[in-house]
């Protein structure tokens, strides 16, 4: 039983995922690598890049920042 077009349509505007599992050389960690692979015609790019919309970074207020630590955070949700 085959895809539809539609689906197939889609399935190829999905990014591609591959994701890799390997042990470090001392044998002491797993190193897992995910690498996400978008492919867009460079007309898209191309009218991104000629959008020049101007972004004004605002400092933060204090109220704003986040002081919890790590560890707190943790804490709080076990």
């Amino acid at each position: 039983m085959g895809l539809s077009n539609r689906k197939e349509e889609q399935l190829k505007k999905m990014p591609i995922i591959q994701s890799r599992i390997k042990v470090s050389r001392n044998g002491r960690y797993i190193i897992q690598q995910t690498v996400i692979t978008n492919i867009k015609p460079i007309e898209y790019y191309q009218a991104i890049l000629a959008n020049n919309v101007k972004v004004s970074e605002e400092p933060l207020g204090e109220d704003e920042w986040m002081l919890e630590e790590g560890a707190d955070i943790a804490k709080s949700m076990a």
